[in-house]
């Protein structure tokens, strides 16, 4: 068989959707190691005829797609798909469904688990809702092997025009059973992180999920369907998944032999006990790479922070949202103002840079007063950077619910939104078009401050990375 997985390119008239953390278009291209594990895992199970096409990365057209799929044979096209993709995935098919009209569609990620109704439009999609690798592994082997893949978990399929919503397939416990992602496929792309400004550039998962109840939040697009699929069933978050830290450190050390030199950990929370974090620094100082990780404000404490400076650490990614304690109660955010600026404290004490993660709108008790406030208290912080987004009812968290049951969803329900620019929150007090307009000034005044520009300037080693950095600016105020 012939397995091709796609990243489509743009078909829709938008800027092209990012994939991995799956809630903005993209600013900076990433490598999607979710997706990359999956081929990685159809590698180990023998597939030998495997292609990755990234339409996006190489900045191709509609034209240019229509032009492979014409000459393609694929027996299967795999797509990863996420909120802000799932309409211009549904182009793709369309076109696929053009030229080849029996070859199977597997969808995955979290735009085809929440929208399943969307991806199934003959026999030959296949919706893998949740997490993804096994449901793939099986249904794929089923194919091949000429068994009823009908009965696989995990899976939504039409069968005679009636839809089919197999049972959940169980969430993985353990994550050392997998192949570390396919990065050979993926061989002739340069990435980079704005933060780290070292190249090559590689992301890495060490765990999965987060337990911590945040109304609002969205993880990363792998743990988002893995959390939509099981609250279906449980009404509950789904527990955390670890790698050991020596299946960490075997991919590092191959990470390092292939000549990476910079890191971004994409864990929902990198940090959650000082054991494991000062484990992964000393296995992350052993090859001398350049960081960063996301973490919480509770989690840092003196013993971490001197872990984390001590091994390289370029940034921390903090999720504060708001410098508000009624605010950050009301979003069960389970942090305090106090412990946000403990937190930076300590960070800056080992000179770690920081990033503050501002998101506008959380709650009702947002007002543009609070809304100064926070921004006033953020930026008299002079961290490293901050970045401000607004909110947004994504399906399947509780502050969905809320919003659709206050009425404050601009559109009626959820449409897919860019959350650095675009808003269909709207409270009576704050409309999306105040937000949007906060939004916007804030980005503006915050990345063309003096401080921004000179503390950013002295980090640069070359001016090929002062021009990248210009070019990155430039979307992200302007899209």
């Amino acid at each position: 068989m012939k397995l091709t997985f796609l990243i489509p390119p743009v078909l829709d008239g938008e800027k092209p959707a990012e994939r991995t953390a799956g809630c903005t278009r993209v600013v900076v291209a990433a490598p999607n190691i979710y997706e990359l594990t999956v081929v990685a895992l159809l590698e180990k199970e023998g597939y030998k005829n495997i292609f990755y096409k990234d339409f996006v990365y190489n900045k191709e057209t509609t034209s240019d797609f229509a032009n492979f799929l014409k000459g393609d044979n694929s027996d299967v096209y795999y797509i990863w798909t996420v909120n802000l993709s799932i309409n211009n995935d549904l182009i793709a098919l369309e076109m696929i469904r053009k030229y080849h009209p029996t070859s199977f569609v597997v969808f995955m990620g979290p735009g085809p688990t929440f929208f399943i109704d969307k991806c199934l439009k003959s026999g030959y999609e296949i919706v893998v809702r949740g997490e993804p690798e096994i449901i793939v592994r099986d249904w794929t082997n089923a194919l091949r092997d000429g068994q009823d893949w009908e009965l696989v978990a995990g899976i939504s399929f039409l069968k005679k025009g009636v839809k089919v919503d197999n049972a959940s397939a169980p969430l993985m416990k353990e994550l050392d059973a997998l192949p570390f992602p396919a990065r050979h496929f993926i061989n002739d792309k340069v990435y980079r992180n704005p933060k780290l400004k070292l190249t090559p550039y590689t992301t890495i998962v060490t765990s999965r999920n987060c337990p911590f109840k945040c109304i609002y939040c969205v993880p990363s697009s792998l743990t988002f369907a893995r959390e939509i699929e099981f609250k279906k069933e449980h009404n509950k978050k789904p527990f955390i998944s670890f790698r050991s830290i020596e299946s960490v450190d075997a991919e590092l050390k191959e990470l390092y032999e292939q000549g990476y030199k910079a890191i971004g950990f994409m864990d929902d929370n990198f940090i959650w006990t000082e054991e494991r974090t000062v484990a992964l620094c000393d296995v992350i100082h052993k090859y001398n790479f350049k960081w960063g990780c996301q973490a919480r404000v509770d989690a840092i404490t003196e013993n971490i922070a001197k872990a984390l400076s001590n091994s390289g650490c370029g940034y921390v990614d903090l999720g504060v949202e708001s410098f508000n304690d009624e605010i950050l109660a009301f979003i069960k955010k389970g942090i305090t103002r106090k412990q946000i600026y403990s937190a930076i404290k300590l960070l800056k004490k080992y000179h770690i840079p920081v990033k503050l993660n501002i998101l506008i709108g959380t709650s009702p008790l947002e007002t543009k007063e609070t809304l100064k406030d926070t921004l006033k208290r953020a930026k008299a912080l002079r961290v490293d950077q901050i970045m401000f987004n607004i909110v947004s009812p994504f399906p399947g968290t509780e502050f969905y619910k809320l919003a659709k049951e206050n009425n404050w969803i601009l559109t009626g329900d959820y449409v897919p939104t860019d959350v650095q620019r675009e808003s269909i929150l709207n409270y009576p007090h704050l409309s999306s078009k105040e937000m949007e307009r906060i939004l916007f000034q804030n980005n503006l005044r915050y990345f063309l401050s003096p401080y921004f520009i000179v503390s950013q300037m002295r980090r640069f080693s070359s001016f090929k990375e002062f021009i990248y950095a210009l070019k990155v600016l430039k979307i992200k105020l302007f899209g």
